[in-house]
């Protein structure tokens, strides 16, 4: 019994600790204030080193403690958990959570420390974030990760990734009809396309006020991946289905991979002009991979590069959700939207599957499984695919089918981040 209460009375303890300082330290002034002493000389020692105290104390965290801070500090408790116990994007979650401890941490305004106050440290960082320069390097090193042999073998799988973009132009309905204007929805739906890069270069352009809810948001459901879409999977596609085999994809030659990013490039930038810091670096990231002269720049972009910017993209993401800006009512609708695009975007591309099937014949059929994957979530859909498929039949593999609409996913909801864009800026 006592070990089932202790976490109970440890955080009471905590609370009533709390209250008595500050009851102590209102005594002591109205004390000082209230009692004559009869030697200056101590009395003006005493009210010296009691200002000191009260400085002191008005300057630590306790005394600017407002309780919507523990809700954002269990937030951020929540998310190193997630990562750490059960591996959930913990490149991205691990800096974020410590961003919101960090951003959490109650301070007395006007002294250069919070990442809203010009000046401090945490603003310059957070500068990139605000003017969109941090998704762009995300994308360069993406590109130089990514092996579009897949796609380019089967280029039929990238309607997979268009039809699961649906869930931006889902959410951004949703998002209307609650009240949110046309830029602001504009930011919140491009959550349906599950990239929090992309999330976070629109809301910079539309919807600033609104970046960390969408940044969070995205990147939660990100993480969420592998829980929110079996269920979705297991309920659109019969069994019978979830074991089709798909003949393995055709080898690639080195000129097609040389050639895709640059008729890509050229390609969804003249669509979308307004995508081009995002399908520029990335399609430059992927000719760095695939030129065979580049590999010391490719090899900076896909690791020291993208892990540098992600450690700061992450902290001063998490950072920006001090309580005060954060814990709102439209917070709470953009994660109830965030979390309705996810399951859209889902089903979006499952069901388009399902349909592509009612026109392919024999062994071209595709595993309706990997519509699952036209999310832009890479890889994690695309490895949530290859599970579900094991556990219908533990010798059919879709990984590598299933990235052909995970990477096409990508470029998808960045083509459709520039269209919101060039239509409400």
């Amino acid at each position: 019994m006592k070990n089932r209460y202790r976490k109970q009375i440890v955080a009471l303890a905590a609370v009533v600790i709390l209250l008595t300082f500050q009851s102590v330290f209102g005594w002591m002034d109205a004390w000082a204030s209230s009692t004559s002493v009869a030697d200056a000389a101590s009395a003006g020692l005493f009210s010296g080193a009691l200002d000191g105290l009260k400085t002191f104390w008005n300057f630590t965290g306790f005394a600017n403690f407002d309780i919507r801070n523990l809700v954002m500090i269990f937030v951020g408790l929540f998310f190193i958990f997630l990562a750490i116990k059960f591996n959930y994007e913990p490149l991205l979650l691990v800096p974020i959570g410590v961003g919101i401890l960090i951003g959490n941490v109650p301070f007395l305004p006007g002294y250069k420390l919070g990442v809203y106050e010009d000046g401090s440290v945490m603003n310059y960082l957070y500068f990139g974030v605000q003017q969109g320069i941090y998704p762009p390097l995300i994308f360069l090193g993406i590109g130089a990760m990514t092996d579009f042999s897949s796609l380019i073998s089967n280029p039929k799988l990238m309607l997979l990734g268009a039809a699961a973009q649906i869930g931006i132009f889902a959410t951004f309905i949703g998002a209307s009809a609650l009240g949110f204007s046309a830029q602001e929805s504009g930011a919140i739906g491009i959550i349906g396309g599950a990239d929090g890069p992309t999330a976070i270069f629109l809301s910079s352009k539309l919807a600033p006020h609104l970046m960390g809810a969408i940044a969070i948001a995205a990147y939660s459901y990100m993480a969420l991946v592998p829980v929110i879409q079996p269920p979705i999977m297991r309920l659109i596609i019969p069994k019978k289905e979830r074991t089709i085999r798909m003949k393995p994809p055709r080898a690639v030659s080195k000129t097609e991979k040389i050639l895709f990013p640059i008729i890509g490039l050229l390609l969804t930038t003249f669509i979308s002009p307004s995508a081009m810091p995002l399908l520029g670096m990335l399609f430059f990231g992927n000719l760095l991979k695939e030129s065979g002269v580049t590999e010391r720049l490719a090899d900076t972009s896909r690791n020291a590069l993208i892990n540098i910017v992600t450690i700061l993209l992450g902290l001063t993401v998490g950072a920006s959700t001090q309580a005060d800006y954060f814990l709102t009512v439209d917070s709470l609708k953009i994660f109830g939207l965030g979390a309705l695009s996810f399951m859209v975007a889902t089903a979006g591309g499952l069901l388009f599957a399902r349909l592509m099937n009612l026109f392919l014949k024999g062994d071209n059929k595709i595993n309706p499984l990997i519509g699952a994957s036209g999310v832009s979530a890479v890889p994690d859909s695309a490895r949530v695919v290859q599970h579900e498929g094991l556990k219908n039949d533990p010798s059919n593999h879709l990984l590598m089918h299933a990235m052909a609409p995970n990477v096409s996913g990508v470029i998808g909801s960045a083509v459709g981040a520039g269209i919101l864009l060039s239509f409400l800026m």
